[in-house]
C-alpha cells in the first residue's frame, strides 16, 4: 500500500514540474511582434510586493538579453548601465518590494527586416493601478525571429526629462 501512495505521490509532482516547464512561452505571447511586446509589459507590471512574471518574461527572451539604461551616480553624473536580464530582475524586485509599478505602451514604431526587428516603444509609467502618469519614456527595443517564434535580444530605454521630452513622432498626445 504504501509503494502505491508513494507512486501516486512521485506521479503528481512529476506531471506538476512537467506542465509548470511547459507554461512558458505563451504561443500568443511569442508568435507576434505585438505578443511580445504586450507580453513584456504585463509582465513586469504589479502592485507593491507581488511577484513580478519573470518566469513568463525569460521566456520572451534570449537566453544572452541584456537591459542598458542611464543611471546617475552618487557624483551625478549619468552614466549608461547594461546588465543581462536575470540581473534586471534582481534591481527591479528590490523597487517593486515597496512601489507598484504599472507600465503601459502608449505608441510603437516597428521596423522589420528579414529576421530582424527594431521597437521603438514609448511608455508610460503608474505608481498605483489607475493613479497619474510618475514618467514617460522610450524603450528600444531588439528581436530577432527563429524557430516560429520572435526573441527579444536587448532593451536600451531612456525616461523623458523636463529637458529633453519625447519628441512628437514618438508621442500619441
Amino acid at each position: 500500500m504504501m509503494k502505491v501512495i508513494l507512486k501516486i505521490i512521485l506521479t503528481i509532482i512529476m506531471s506538476t514540474q512537467i506542465s509548470n516547464a511547459q507554461k512558458y512561452p505563451l504561443k500568443e505571447d511569442v508568435a507576434t511582434i505585438n505578443g511580445i511586446i504586450k507580453a513584456t509589459y504585463e509582465a513586469v507590471s504589479g502592485e507593491a510586493g507581488e511577484k513580478r512574471q519573470w518566469e513568463r518574461d525569460l521566456s520572451l527572451h534570449d537566453p544572452n538579453a541584456i537591459y542598458s539604461f542611464p543611471l546617475e551616480n552618487t557624483a551625478g553624473k549619468t552614466q549608461q548601465t547594461t546588465m543581462p536580464l536575470k540581473d534586471f530582475h534582481k534591481e527591479t524586485d528590490t523597487m517593486v518590494a515597496k512601489t507598484a509599478f504599472y507600465e503601459n505602451e502608449v505608441n510603437r514604431e516597428v521596423r522589420v527586416f528579414g529576421n530582424i526587428a527594431h521597437v521603438w516603444s514609448t511608455y508610460e509609467t503608474r505608481l498605483a493601478k489607475n493613479g497619474p502618469v510618475a514618467r514617460r519614456g522610450i524603450n528600444s527595443i531588439q528581436l530577432y525571429y527563429n524557430e516560429g517564434r520572435w526573441w527579444i535580444t536587448s532593451w536600451t530605454f531612456d525616461k523623458e526629462k523636463e529637458d529633453r521630452k519625447i519628441p512628437q513622432t514618438f508621442d500619441p498626445q
